[in-house]
C-alpha cells in the first residue's frame, strides 16, 4: 500500500478498509494544526491508487466501506472524485461506501447535481471539520470560510442526499468565549442535518499558531471545567435529531449521546464531573496528552 506522510482517520472510521487518494491539505492554515504542517497536497497517481485498490481485493475483496485519506481528498475536481469512485467499483465490486474528510470550501465548486452522481457512485461519509458555527470563532481559527458558507455548502450535501459528520472543537474561541460559540453553534448546526457531531476539546501542541499565541500571552485557553459547560450548552441547544460524541481523548469525560432523548442523563453526567473533579487534576490529564491519536 502506497501511504506517505501523516495518514490519519477518524475513530469511527476504525473498521473501514484505509486507501491513500490524497496527501496533505489543500488549506493548511488553520491555527491549531500541525498534521499537515510541512506537506504539500497531493493527489495520490492513479497507478499507485489502482495497485492499492489490486491490494485490497486481493486481502479484502468483500470490502464493503473504504476510507479515503487525506486531509481532504472531497477537495479533489469532480471529475477526478469520479474516476476515482468507478476504479473503486471497478476492483471492489461489494463496495458500499466511500467515506473520506472534506472541508466546507471542497464542497462549494460542486453543483448539486455533481453531488448526487458522487452519492449515487458511492460517495457518502464526508467528515467535516467545521471546529464552530460562531463567526467570531472560524475568523479566529483562522478556517477560511463563514458560518453562511456552512449553511449554503451543506444544505447542498442535505439535497444531494449525502451524509456527512460535523467535527466540533471545545475549547476553541479561548476563555469566556464558550458560551457563544456553543449557543451560535447549536442554532447553526439545527438547521442542517449532520449524521452526528464529533466533539474534541482543544489542546495546544507545539508548532501551532495558536500555541505559540499562547505562549506569547496573545491567546488564553478556556479552562477545562468552562469546556464542560460549553459542551453542556451545546448538548442542550441543539434541536435536530443526531448522535453527539465527545468521547476521543481530548475529552476528560467521554460522553455518547442520541439527541434530544440522552440530553437530560448524559447533562447531568457532565454535571456530575463539574461538582466532582478538581480543575487542577483536569488541567494535568491535558498536559500529559502527547497527541489525539
Amino acid at each position: 500500500m502506497h501511504f506517505t506522510g501523516r495518514t490519519w482517520r477518524p475513530p469511527y472510521e476504525a473498521h473501514s478498509v484505509i486507501i491513500q487518494a490524497t496527501s496533505g491539505c489543500t488549506y493548511n492554515k488553520c491555527k491549531f494544526c500541525n498534521l499537515y504542517k510541512n506537506e504539500c497536497f497531493r493527489m495520490s497517481p492513479m497507478e499507485e491508487f489502482e495497485e492499492d485498490l489490486a491490494e485490497i481485493k486481493n486481502y479484502q475483496p468483500y470490502t464493503r466501506r473504504i476510507f479515503w485519506t487525506g486531509a481532504n481528498p472531497f477537495g479533489m475536481s469532480y471529475d477526478n472524485l469520479k474516476l476515482r469512485a468507478l476504479t473503486v467499483r471497478d476492483y471492489l465490486i461489494k463496495c458500499q461506501t466511500m467515506a473520506m474528510f472534506a472541508s466546507i470550501r471542497d464542497i462549494k465548486n460542486k453543483e448539486v447535481w455533481q453531488l448526487r452522481k458522487l452519492k449515487a457512485m458511492g460517495i457518502n461519509g464526508l467528515s467535516i471539520g467545521v471546529e464552530s458555527g460562531d463567526d467570531e470563532t472560524l475568523a479566529f481559527a483562522n478556517k477560511g470560510y463563514t458560518t453562511a458558507d456552512i449553511l449554503e455548502q451543506c444544505r447542498k450535501l442535505d439535497e444531494a442526499g449525502i451524509e456527512y459528520y460535523f467535527v466540533y472543537m471545545a475549547g476553541l474561541a479561548g476563555k469566556g468565549g464558550g458560551y457563544r460559540n456553543a449557543r451560535n453553534s447549536a442554532r447553526l448546526f439545527s438547521q442542517l442535518n449532520p449524521y452526528f457531531v464529533s466533539v474534541d476539546s482543544l489542546t495546544l501542541f507545539p508548532d501551532t499558531e495558536l500555541y505559540k499565541m499562547a505562549q506569547q500571552g496573545l491567546f488564553e485557553p478556556a479552562g477545562e471545567k468552562e469546556r464542560i459547560r460549553e459542551l453542556q450548552l451545546l448538548i442542550n441547544n441543539l434541536n435536530i435529531r443526531t448522535h453527539l460524541f465527545a468521547n476521543t481523548v481530548s475529552n476528560f469525560i467521554p460522553v455518547t449521546a442520541y439527541l434530544p432523548y440522552d440530553r437530560e442523563k448524559v447533562t447531568n453526567d457532565l454535571q456530575y464531573v463539574l461538582d466532582n473533579v478538581d480543575e487542577i487534576e483536569m488541567q494535568e490529564y491535558r498536559k500529559n496528552l502527547k497527541s489525539l491519536g
